[in-house]
């Protein structure tokens, strides 16, 4: 059958049905995932068309996913970065949902301390067991989707879950039929679908999801998970581990719409960012993230990195405070005592610090010359160096005008005595068998010292 198609405009054809392939053994893709070696990409040279939809957002999973790896957030914690998060993401919620556990009393105050902000964005979804006294609790509590777990690789399903797939489907779809009972729209959280039979079991199932949705009037939305970070970004790589074709083929063959596809990514193989990029670029509305990337095992996609990647592709922020990311890593250093590592690029303390003194000799003359964008506007912070043996009279000099923020009229230069004075001891240090950096306590103590009181310590 021939139809045209909503978002090409182009006829197309509809024939293609898969149905459920019930096998008796599991499929683990042991040539993909031999195990007791790195798993491999294969390539099938089979390409599909990029379609970014029109809308394009970020949801987050800070409070459920990322709880899961750090020390449980008080009450007090999860309400201020709530509010941050909000900032964060704008009057236009480009930070749209944000979900929560409902499972304890703390949970649920919780979640009720932040709808009593009224807050429009992000909105408050949950995450739950799939069972009807939790669809009634979510209910309850005022809250229109939450997020049910259905696994989907035979990884799963025969070894976990110790279940057929056509067993497991059942019990899935009864789960869904639940949640409508109770008026509640879930979000199925297809788990492990980078090494799940896409065609043997994901496409049968999706459609089964979508032909009850539209039987009861209630949308579904589908979360494709990259649980274990096998997906990959590139063109024609051969499903399950490619980005690109798990999101065309749930669109193509499961006619999932953009704003109800949404990915969920994990890093183990550093591709976490590449891959919520590629899901937006092929056709999901939804991106999920935690703050800092902080969750399960290498961490979940850092929202702060697809904050910066969809300015980067749609050229706008759209009314996004990006100052509030950097409002969230004092948060998260200062009142939770999360060790961010230095160099985790927007938020790590030396994400634009240089020790070269080329380079700061550069950020003495312009600091364009090796900022990746104005960091002083977008993130408060500005360029930094940090000074030690490789430290030239540049970098000395920079570094006290932006330590003791100096105006362009009181800005010392790489002649001033000071500098010099200050460079002399710095590499007497290093002569004498210093080999760690220097503290900025010791620099102001040093440099109060050789300027007579000419400045202070701040």
């Amino acid at each position: 059958m021939l139809e045209i198609s909503s978002k090409t405009n182009l006829l197309e054809q509809k024939s293609y049905k898969y149905s459920l392939q019930d096998v008796d053994d599991p499929i683990l893709y042991r040539d993909i995932y031999p195990y007791d070696e790195v798993p491999r990409v294969a390539f099938n040279h089979r390409r599909v068309p990029m379609g970014m939809p029109e809308d394009i957002w970020i949801t987050d999973t800070s409070f459920r996913d990322g709880q899961q790896s750090v020390e449980p957030y008080t009450v007090e914690q999860i309400v201020e970065l709530y509010k941050l998060m909000s900032r964060l993401g704008g009057p236009y919620g480009v930070i749209r949902q944000t979900e929560f556990f409902v499972y304890s009393q703390k949970d649920k105050k919780a979640v009720e301390k932040c709808q009593e902000l009224g807050l429009r964005f992000p909105e408050i979804t949950t995450w739950i067991r799939a069972s009807r006294d939790d669809f009634r609790l979510v209910k309850d509590l005022g809250i229109r989707e939450t997020g049910i777990l259905v696994s989907c690789s035979d990884y799963h399903i025969f070894k976990k879950m110790k279940m057929t797939r056509k067993q497991v489907m059942e019990y899935y779809l009864a789960t869904v039929a639940d949640a409508f009972e109770a008026g509640v729209m879930p979000r199925c959280h297809l788990e492990d679908i980078t090494r799940a039979d896409f065609y043997g079991f994901v496409v049968p199932f999706v459609n089964e999801l979508m032909k009850m949705s539209a039987d009861a009037g209630i949308p579904v939305k589908i979360r494709a998970c990259d649980t274990m970070g096998y997906g990959v970004p590139f063109s024609e790589v051969a499903l399950p581990r490619s980005v690109p074709g798990i999101v065309y083929g749930l669109q193509h063959y499961s006619d999932v719409p953009s704003e109800m596809l949404e990915w969920h990514g994990h890093n183990d193989f550093y591709k976490a960012v590449a891959n919520a990029s590629t899901a937006w670029l092929y056709g999901a509305s939804g991106v999920n993230c935690s703050l800092l990337g902080i969750g399960e095992r290498t961490g979940n996609v850092p929202l702060e990195a697809m904050v910066m990647e969809y300015a980067s592709l749609r050229g706008s922020l759209d009314g996004m405070d990006t100052t509030a990311i950097t409002d969230i890593a004092d948060y998260f250093r200062r009142e939770i005592g999360y060790d961010i590592p230095v160099m985790t690029p927007f938020v790590g303390k030396n994400f634009n610090m240089t020790r070269a003194g080329i380079h700061a000799d550069g950020l003495l003359k312009d600091a364009e010359i090796y900022s990746i964008f104005n960091t002083r506007k977008l993130l408060k912070r500005s360029p930094s160096v940090l000074l030690g043996k490789a430290s030239g009279l540049a970098g000395i000099a920079y570094w006290i005008n932006e330590n003791y923020q100096l105006t362009p009229a009181e800005a010392v230069d790489k002649k001033d005595p000071l500098v010099v004075s200050l460079k002399e001891w710095i590499d007497q240090e290093y002569e004498d068998g210093r080999q760690t950096s220097l503290a900025t306590q010791e620099l102001e103590e040093k440099i109060e010292q050789l300027s007579g009181g000419r400045f202070m310590r701040l």
